[in-house]
């Protein structure tokens, strides 16, 4: 069971808009019907419909929701006037495709076991393997594996890298852009024949499409052009395709939803968390948090790294990701070190987004909520790095906590450190300063001295005099230490 506004957002990425809703998006679907006998919770295609028949057809119906290719004025009043609502959709998008994410939607349309694969898709490469005379891959539109047939004779070491790397080499990548094979999957939907290259036996490939949508691509290992019979079963394979892929996407989509929702109640603490990392599938008793967000706030690559984060490496993911405002956030176990799983989904974007990340310090289920906001203060001084951990930087986390509280007016408005300043704004001094160097250097007037580019004599000289302007004791441990934190946050 869905709502009404899930299958409306959903088949809003197929060119579907919304024309009327009379009894709000709230609204529960239990079915779909092909007929005019439909249900009241059900979801009726109106596939063959006549535009002549379609007042005569709302005037009757008892079904919810009604998926049509157009509508006039009269006709839309019944509808309102009935309380159905009436989704328009793209004649591009084959009716068989609509019903595959509808039926996936609304008939399937539950919580699955996170991570799930499209298992379809093997018994599809297999049969195309088989009829079309060679080795099968199905790829998304990012060059990943979803999926390949069980025929391994003669395969090239492209393949066998291809399906053990769970992606097209990027070398591979690279030849076959150069030669216009990715221009051809964009714009055409008949078959392309790739010649060899080293390492890289022959390929017939054609692209998976739902309308205008290149959703992904068959690749199969052949010495030369099909005939005629082949090609047509490669075609015959790819609308297969596009169905599958469909569905999967409109099941997946319902995963990320509840996935999300699960993980942002465990990094806000209103969760049971032992019960909801069970649920998400995480075992047991060390995580850690990472926090991802785009440079320069770019929303599409947000939206592309969620993507890629809840769609895995493959067929398995070693964490659970929610995408909460600019920010996605996954939870990882403890045999899964952050910046390798970061570095993986860099690998797995265009090449012209930027991410950078934090990742917060180890913890116990009950203790998500506090990796979590490492995370988001390692991020925060992430600075011109990629990927900062909260272990390595807690001392930048420590002191931009301590200028936060300086802003606050936590700490004292008035000190030596203010005098010292105050001091060296008027008289031209670097009393400031040379304090500051002094004790990063634990007192070492030496190393003092060549971190400010003046002689050793010139910081005794300073601090001699630094003494006479504000009431400095570097003798006592407790006041050097007030004066680093004082002078590190200023």
């Amino acid at each position: 069971m869905v709502k009404l506004d899930r299958l409306i957002n959903v088949l809003g990425g197929y060119g579907a808009r919304l024309e009327c809703a009379p009894r709000g998006r709230d609204v529960e679907l239990r079915g779909v019907a092909l007929h005019d006998s439909a249900g009241t919770d059900e979801v009726l295609l109106a596939v063959g419909v006549e535009p002549g028949a379609i007042g005569e057809l709302l005037r009757t119906t008892m079904a919810a929701v009604v998926l049509l290719r157009e509508i006039a004025g009269p006709e839309l009043a019944v509808a309102r006037e009935r309380g159905v609502a009436v989704v328009l959709v793209d004649g591009d998008v084959l009716w068989g495709q609509l019903a595959a994410v509808v039926y996936g939607l609304v008939l399937e349309g539950r919580e699955t076991e996170a991570g799930r694969g499209p298992t379809d898709l093997f018994a599809l490469a297999d049969a195309l393997a088989a009829s079309v005379g060679g080795p099968v891959t199905i790829e998304d539109r990012h060059s990943g594996v979803l999926a390949y047939s069980s025929r391994q004779e003669a395969a090239d070491r492209a393949r066998l890298a291809t399906i053990l790397g769970r992606r097209v080499p990027a070398e591979i990548r690279a030849e076959l852009a150069a030669r216009g094979v990715y221009a051809h999957l964009a714009s055409s939907d008949e078959p392309f024949f790739a010649e060899p290259m080293p390492e890289f036996h022959g390929r017939a490939l054609v692209a998976v499409r739902a309308g205008r949508e290149l959703l992904g691509s068959i690749w199969v290992e052949v010495p030369e052009p099909l005939s005629p019979e082949r090609a047509a079963a490669l075609r015959e394979g790819a609308r297969t395709a596009s169905l599958h892929l469909l569905r999967a996407r409109a099941s997946a989509d319902l995963e990320r939803q509840v996935e999300s929702d699960l993980v942002i109640g465990l990094l806000e603490g209103q969760a049971d968390a032992p019960a909801v990392l069970s649920r998400l599938g995480l075992r047991g008793t060390g995580f850690q948090v990472v926090a991802v967000q785009a440079e320069d706030a770019q929303d599409a690559a947000v939206l592309i790294a969620f993507e890629r984060a809840t769609s895995g490496f493959g067929w398995a993911r070693p964490g659970r990701s929610a995408l909460f405002a600019n920010t996605v956030y996954t939870v990882l176990p403890e045999a899964e070190p952050g910046e390798r799983w970061f570095r993986r989904l860099l690998g797995e974007m265009p090449a012209e987004v930027r991410l950078r990340a934090g990742v917060g310090g180890a913890a116990e289920p009950l203790e998500l909520p506090v990796s979590r906001r490492e995370a988001d203060e390692s991020l925060a001084v992430v600075g011109s790095r990629e990927i900062v951990g909260y272990d390595d930087a807690w001392h930048e986390i420590l002191l931009r906590r301590l200028r936060n509280a300086a802003s606050g007016g936590r700490l004292p408005a008035r000190g030596p450190v203010r005098q010292l300043h105050r001091h060296d704004a008027e008289h031209g001094t670097r009393y400031a300063a040379t304090l500051r160097e002094w004790l990063r250097c634990q007192g070492d007037p030496g190393a003092a001295a060549r971190r400010l580019g003046v002689h050793a004599n010139t910081v005794r000289y300073r601090m001699r005099k630094m003494t006479e302007v504000a009431p400095i004791d570097v003798t006592d441990p407790d006041q050097r230490l007030a004066l680093i934190v004082a002078l590190l946050i200023e």
